[in-house]
């Protein structure tokens, strides 16, 4: 049985941009765009009408900008899109507010069609997913401008406790590592580390593996 193709919304206001994006995506079987959008009104729009499972998000843009946009879509009933921001990553602060906001991940602009690919795919996976040069300095940094406000808006206690394995996972999260390498530190198979990542979220009430890093930064479990 044939796997439904990955449904993309591509948002940027430059025309030529999203028909790069579109054209290399394209070129996987198992990627079909199903809207673009110009500027982030469009994209809320277009995500409620479309459904798509990742969003492609600039940040950049008139009328209203990928940050708040991505704000507004992820607070929409039902919506259940990764929302991966692709940038110059030429302002740190857009990025931590990206991730405030709900983002689940960054991607450089200058990244290859390759890596393009591969970061739809992990996305709509459900996997993190942020660029190699920016992972750990945009989840420390992140985590670290937010522990006092933290203090103000605590995340929800823990009802059930994740045991010594999930906390082990969460800790390698925390460290940036993919499903793959988490299978290889603790010499267990990537099935079941997709099992821990998904309890961990439900305990955590996470809506991320972002988050869940963010939770982990915050309560010292780095």
């Amino acid at each position: 049985m044939t796997r439904a193709a990955i449904r993309v919304l591509l948002v940027d206001d430059h025309a030529i941009m999203r028909a790069g994006f579109r054209m290399i995506l394209e070129t996987a079987s198992d990627i079909t765009i199903v809207g673009e959008a110009a500027n982030g009104a469009e994209a809320i729009a277009s995500a409620r009408e479309l459904q798509p499972q990742v969003i492609c998000m600039d940040v950049q843009m008139p009328e209203l900008d990928g940050i708040e946009a991505t704000r507004k879509i992820t607070e929409i009933e039902g919506m259940d899109a990764a929302i991966v921001i692709i940038t110059t990553f030429d302002r740190d602060d857009y990025l931590y507010a990206a991730l405030d906001a709900g983002a689940s991940g960054f991607l450089l602009k200058n990244a290859g069609p390759e890596e393009l690919i591969a970061a739809v795919r992990v996305a709509a996976a459900g996997d993190a997913l942020l660029a190699p040069e920016v992972t750990r300095r945009v989840i420390e940094r992140f985590a670290t401008a937010h522990v006092s406000s933290s203090a103000e808006q605590p995340m929800p206690a823990i009802t059930v406790p994740l045991t010594e394995r999930e906390t082990e996972v969460l800790q390698l999260l925390a460290q940036a590592q993919s499903n793959a390498e988490i299978a290889t530190s603790l010499f267990i198979g990537e099935a079941t580390v997709k099992t821990h990542v998904s309890k961990v979220l439900q305990k955590l009430g996470a809506r991320d593996r972002v988050a869940a890093v963010v939770y982990a930064h915050r309560h010292g479990l780095a």
